[in-house]
């Protein structure tokens, strides 16, 4: 296959899955804020989303102070962002556009629609029910590309670079969204939740469409380390670090090339440390510290795919 080609393919499921993932951080955040309207406490995962995201440099530039309407409208809606929702899915069309021929047309026809929807919806116009469904239509819109590339696409390299992308800004997003929360909910680390941040850890789990896998999983009432150990080590919880890698690994090694081992190796040496991971020995360590270790690996995994298989570097 032809790298502009995988580079685009490779990018229109990456932008897909960031504005899903974008959407997940708000919809927490939101949640979180109704459950704390009855208390004094300060409301800070607005500014820890923008941080973890690297957006608060870009957020403090436009304005003084963080407040939840203008952090949403920024992230989701703000199309002289380069990191917004909004953005995120223009750069999926576009990407989706440059390949249209290797596209099947319901894949085409999925994302392009996606994205002229998304023009019709804006911040002023939604009450916090109606942001709600707005970023759950985010959600639906990833959902609904994903089906259409699994029922309709030749299972060839072109697949294959859809979904490493998939996997790997999945992986970076349940870390962050994990790693922003836990240290707001749990700030002396992971120990035993109290009865009053049942709600809040069900926000988390919900957020990355856990909370009833969790239930069937340890039945019993929720924890923080339990919540730790669903999302980074489960390899059977579909957006957790472990499944991420090891279907990293996989598809890796489906378009593997004369220069990709050392990349195959890395993302393999990533999934054994979840795979033989503890979760006694990652609290031991730290939640933070294990998954800032766990993004920059990521991070240069995805620096390596680019330099072995890709035309460009970032997006």
């Amino acid at each position: 296959m032809l790298s502009r080609t995988a580079d685009h393919l490779y990018w229109m499921s990456r932008y897909t899955e960031r504005a899903e993932n974008l959407a997940r951080m708000l919809q927490v955040n939101v949640r979180m804020a109704l459950l704390q309207r009855q208390s004094d406490e300060p409301d800070q995962s607005w500014a820890a989303t923008l941080a973890m995201i690297g957006q608060l440099e870009a957020y403090r530039e436009r304005y003084s102070a963080v407040t939840p309407e203008r952090v949403v409208d920024f992230l989701a809606f703000d199309e002289s962002n380069s990191g917004s929702i909004v953005r995120d899915l223009r750069a999926a069309r576009e990407n989706a556009h440059a390949v249209r021929g290797t596209l099947t047309s319901e894949q085409w026809e999925t994302i392009n629609s996606t994205w002229l929807e998304m023009r019709g919806h804006k911040l002023k116009d939604l009450s916090t029910d109606e942001l709600i469904e707005f970023l759950e239509w985010v959600k639906f819109r990833s959902h609904l590309v994903r089906g259409v590339t699994h029922g309709t696409m030749l299972r060839d390299e072109g697949f294959n670079f859809t979904r490493i992308g998939t996997v790997l800004e999945r992986a970076d997003n349940t870390a962050r969204i994990l790693d922003v929360q836990l240290r707001l909910l749990a700030p002396g680390g992971v120990g035993q939740a109290t009865r009053a941040d049942y709600y809040k850890y069900s926000a988390l789990l919900a957020s990355v469409s856990a909370f009833e896998i969790y239930r069937r999983v340890y039945r019993d009432r929720i924890t923080p380390a339990r919540v730790a150990e669903l999302l980074i080590l489960r390899s059977d919880m579909p957006r957790s670090l472990h499944r991420c890698m090891n279907e990293l690994v996989v598809y890796l090694g489906e378009v593997a090339n004369d220069q990709s081992a050392e990349t195959i190796r890395r993302a393999g040496a990533l999934r054994s440390t979840l795979r033989y991971g503890r979760i006694d020995l990652i609290l031991e360590e730290g939640v933070h510290e294990f998954l800032t270790g766990f993004l920059g690996r990521v991070r240069d995994i995805g620096r390596r795919i680019a330099e072995d298989f890709l035309v460009s570097t970032t997006g």
